[in-house]
Protein backbone atom coordinates (compact mmCIF):
# COMPACT_ATOMS: atom_id res chain seq x y z
CA UNK A 1 0.00 0.00 0.00
CA UNK A 2 2.70 2.19 0.80
CA UNK A 3 4.29 1.69 -2.61
CA UNK A 4 1.45 2.40 -4.53
CA UNK A 5 0.64 5.76 -2.49
CA UNK A 6 4.77 6.47 -3.05
CA UNK A 7 4.43 5.85 -6.70
CA UNK A 8 1.07 7.83 -6.87
CA UNK A 9 3.05 10.17 -5.35
CA UNK A 10 5.70 10.43 -7.74
CA UNK A 11 3.60 10.27 -10.82
CA UNK A 12 1.80 13.64 -9.56
CA UNK A 13 4.61 15.79 -9.61
CA UNK A 14 6.29 14.35 -12.40
CA UNK A 15 2.96 15.75 -14.29
CA UNK A 16 2.79 18.62 -12.46
CA UNK A 17 6.72 19.38 -12.54
CA UNK A 18 6.37 18.36 -16.99
CA UNK A 19 2.99 20.40 -17.21
CA UNK A 20 5.13 23.69 -16.35
CA UNK A 21 7.70 22.79 -19.12
CA UNK A 22 5.03 22.29 -22.04
CA UNK A 23 3.78 25.86 -23.73
CA UNK A 24 0.32 26.58 -23.07
CA UNK A 25 -1.92 29.90 -23.64
CA UNK A 26 -5.28 31.28 -21.60
CA UNK A 27 -7.84 33.66 -22.19
CA UNK A 28 -9.54 35.22 -19.69
CA UNK A 29 -11.97 38.40 -18.31
CA UNK A 30 -11.38 40.77 -15.78
CA UNK A 31 -12.95 42.82 -13.05
CA UNK A 32 -12.39 44.62 -9.84
CA UNK A 33 -11.71 47.87 -8.34
CA UNK A 34 -8.67 50.10 -7.59
CA UNK A 35 -8.15 52.92 -5.56
CA UNK A 36 -5.40 55.84 -7.32
CA UNK A 37 -3.60 58.44 -5.79
CA UNK A 38 -2.12 61.23 -7.27
CA UNK A 39 1.14 62.61 -6.37
CA UNK A 40 3.36 65.68 -6.70
CA UNK A 41 6.02 67.64 -5.07
CA UNK A 42 5.04 70.60 -2.11
CA UNK A 43 2.15 71.72 -5.56
CA UNK A 44 -0.91 70.03 -3.12
CA UNK A 45 -2.13 66.53 -1.74
CA UNK A 46 -4.31 64.01 -2.85
CA UNK A 47 -6.82 61.54 -1.71
CA UNK A 48 -7.27 58.03 -2.72
CA UNK A 49 -10.67 57.37 -4.15
CA UNK A 50 -12.12 54.24 -5.61
CA UNK A 51 -12.32 53.68 -9.29
CA UNK A 52 -12.68 50.13 -11.57
CA UNK A 53 -11.51 48.60 -14.10
CA UNK A 54 -12.95 45.47 -16.46
CA UNK A 55 -11.36 43.77 -19.33
CA UNK A 56 -9.09 40.92 -21.08
CA UNK A 57 -6.37 38.96 -19.95
CA UNK A 58 -4.04 36.48 -21.64
CA UNK A 59 -1.28 34.28 -20.58
CA UNK A 60 1.37 32.84 -22.84
CA UNK A 61 4.40 30.66 -20.93
CA UNK A 62 6.51 27.69 -20.23
CA UNK A 63 8.77 26.55 -18.69
CA UNK A 64 7.51 28.14 -15.35
CA UNK A 65 7.56 31.27 -16.78
CA UNK A 66 4.38 33.57 -18.41
CA UNK A 67 3.88 36.78 -20.13
CA UNK A 68 0.94 38.03 -19.33
CA UNK A 69 -0.53 40.94 -21.93
CA UNK A 70 -4.00 42.38 -20.77
CA UNK A 71 -6.47 45.17 -21.72
CA UNK A 72 -8.43 46.86 -19.55
CA UNK A 73 -11.09 49.92 -19.34
CA UNK A 74 -10.22 52.32 -16.61
CA UNK A 75 -11.97 54.28 -14.39
CA UNK A 76 -9.20 56.47 -11.59
CA UNK A 77 -10.74 58.77 -9.51
CA UNK A 78 -8.66 61.30 -7.19
CA UNK A 79 -9.18 64.51 -4.86
CA UNK A 80 -6.58 66.97 -5.05
CA UNK A 81 -6.59 69.87 -2.21
CA UNK A 82 -4.60 72.74 -2.45
CA UNK A 83 -3.17 74.31 0.29
CA UNK A 84 -5.90 76.59 1.20
CA UNK A 85 -7.74 73.63 1.02
CA UNK A 86 -9.49 74.10 -2.09
CA UNK A 87 -10.59 70.78 -4.20
CA UNK A 88 -10.50 69.75 -7.42
CA UNK A 89 -12.12 66.08 -7.77
CA UNK A 90 -10.53 64.33 -10.66
CA UNK A 91 -11.80 61.39 -12.91
CA UNK A 92 -9.81 59.67 -15.76
CA UNK A 93 -11.27 57.08 -17.89
CA UNK A 94 -8.03 55.30 -19.51
CA UNK A 95 -7.00 52.12 -21.90
CA UNK A 96 -4.61 50.31 -19.88
CA UNK A 97 -2.20 47.96 -21.49
CA UNK A 98 -0.12 45.80 -18.86
CA UNK A 99 2.73 43.35 -20.60
CA UNK A 100 4.00 41.49 -17.17
CA UNK A 101 6.18 38.74 -17.21
CA UNK A 102 5.50 36.14 -13.89
CA UNK A 103 5.35 32.76 -12.79
CA UNK A 104 3.66 30.35 -11.13
CA UNK A 105 3.86 28.07 -8.02
CA UNK A 106 1.57 24.89 -7.30
CA UNK A 107 -0.22 22.25 -8.93
CA UNK A 108 -3.54 20.57 -9.38
CA UNK A 109 -5.30 23.58 -10.40
CA UNK A 110 -4.25 25.52 -7.79
CA UNK A 111 -1.25 28.17 -7.89
CA UNK A 112 0.05 31.09 -6.54
CA UNK A 113 1.11 33.80 -9.24
CA UNK A 114 3.93 36.52 -8.53
CA UNK A 115 4.30 39.42 -11.83
CA UNK A 116 5.70 42.31 -12.82
CA UNK A 117 5.80 44.74 -15.59
CA UNK A 118 5.05 47.98 -17.65
CA UNK A 119 2.10 49.62 -18.41
CA UNK A 120 1.06 52.11 -20.73
CA UNK A 121 -2.27 54.15 -20.61
CA UNK A 122 -3.99 56.18 -22.65
CA UNK A 123 -6.29 58.48 -20.96
CA UNK A 124 -9.92 58.58 -22.90
CA UNK A 125 -11.35 61.31 -21.01
CA UNK A 126 -10.67 63.28 -17.72
CA UNK A 127 -13.15 65.06 -15.52
CA UNK A 128 -12.58 67.67 -13.28
CA UNK A 129 -15.09 69.50 -10.80
CA UNK A 130 -13.78 72.33 -8.57
CA UNK A 131 -15.68 73.15 -5.44
CA UNK A 132 -14.93 76.37 -5.85
CA UNK A 133 -16.05 77.92 -8.83
CA UNK A 134 -13.70 80.58 -8.64
CA UNK A 135 -10.47 78.66 -8.81
CA UNK A 136 -10.11 77.98 -12.47
CA UNK A 137 -6.68 78.04 -11.92
CA UNK A 138 -6.11 74.71 -9.93
CA UNK A 139 -8.06 72.73 -12.61
CA UNK A 140 -5.28 71.34 -14.42
CA UNK A 141 -4.14 69.73 -17.87
CA UNK A 142 -3.07 66.19 -18.26
CA UNK A 143 -0.95 64.32 -20.96
CA UNK A 144 -3.11 61.62 -23.32
CA UNK A 145 -0.73 58.91 -22.22
CA UNK A 146 1.35 57.85 -19.63
CA UNK A 147 3.94 55.14 -18.25
CA UNK A 148 3.68 52.89 -14.52
CA UNK A 149 5.27 49.69 -13.63
CA UNK A 150 3.02 46.61 -11.72
CA UNK A 151 4.10 44.69 -9.22
CA UNK A 152 1.62 41.67 -8.08
CA UNK A 153 0.25 38.68 -6.63
CA UNK A 154 -2.55 36.25 -7.62
CA UNK A 155 -4.00 33.22 -6.47
CA UNK A 156 -5.23 30.87 -8.85
CA UNK A 157 -8.07 28.51 -7.93
CA UNK A 158 -9.34 26.73 -11.39
CA UNK A 159 -10.73 28.99 -13.36
CA UNK A 160 -10.95 31.52 -10.75
CA UNK A 161 -8.23 33.87 -10.02
CA UNK A 162 -7.68 36.95 -7.31
CA UNK A 163 -4.90 39.68 -7.83
CA UNK A 164 -3.63 42.09 -5.87
CA UNK A 165 -1.04 44.58 -7.64
CA UNK A 166 0.22 48.04 -6.91
CA UNK A 167 0.89 50.47 -9.95
CA UNK A 168 3.93 53.52 -9.46
CA UNK A 169 3.66 56.31 -12.07
CA UNK A 170 7.22 56.13 -14.52
CA UNK A 171 5.96 59.37 -16.45
CA UNK A 172 4.79 62.77 -15.29
CA UNK A 173 1.01 63.18 -16.36
CA UNK A 174 0.24 66.80 -15.82
CA UNK A 175 0.57 69.80 -17.69
CA UNK A 176 0.19 73.38 -17.64
CA UNK A 177 -0.08 73.27 -13.48
CA UNK A 178 0.36 69.82 -12.51
CA UNK A 179 4.07 69.11 -14.24
CA UNK A 180 5.12 66.77 -11.81
CA UNK A 181 2.54 64.70 -10.92
CA UNK A 182 2.31 61.14 -11.34
CA UNK A 183 -0.54 58.53 -10.76
CA UNK A 184 -0.26 55.34 -8.32
CA UNK A 185 -2.95 52.32 -7.62
CA UNK A 186 -3.61 49.66 -5.79
CA UNK A 187 -5.82 47.35 -8.12
CA UNK A 188 -8.04 44.19 -6.74
CA UNK A 189 -9.61 41.94 -9.14
CA UNK A 190 -11.25 38.69 -9.76
CA UNK A 191 -10.37 36.81 -13.18
CA UNK A 192 -11.97 33.86 -14.83
CA UNK A 193 -10.85 31.96 -17.31
CA UNK A 194 -12.67 30.95 -20.53
CA UNK A 195 -9.67 28.42 -21.76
Amino acid sequence: MKKIILSALLVSLNLAAFSQVLPSFQLGLKGGANLSKLSTENTFSSDNRAGYYVGLWTRIGAAGIHLQPELYLSGKNSTLKDASGQENKVKFTSMDVPILVGTKFGAAGVGLRLNTGPVVSFVLSDDQSLKDAAGSAFKGDFKGQNFAWQFGAGLDVGNLGVDLRYETGLSKIGKNGYDDTKLSLFTLGLAYRLF
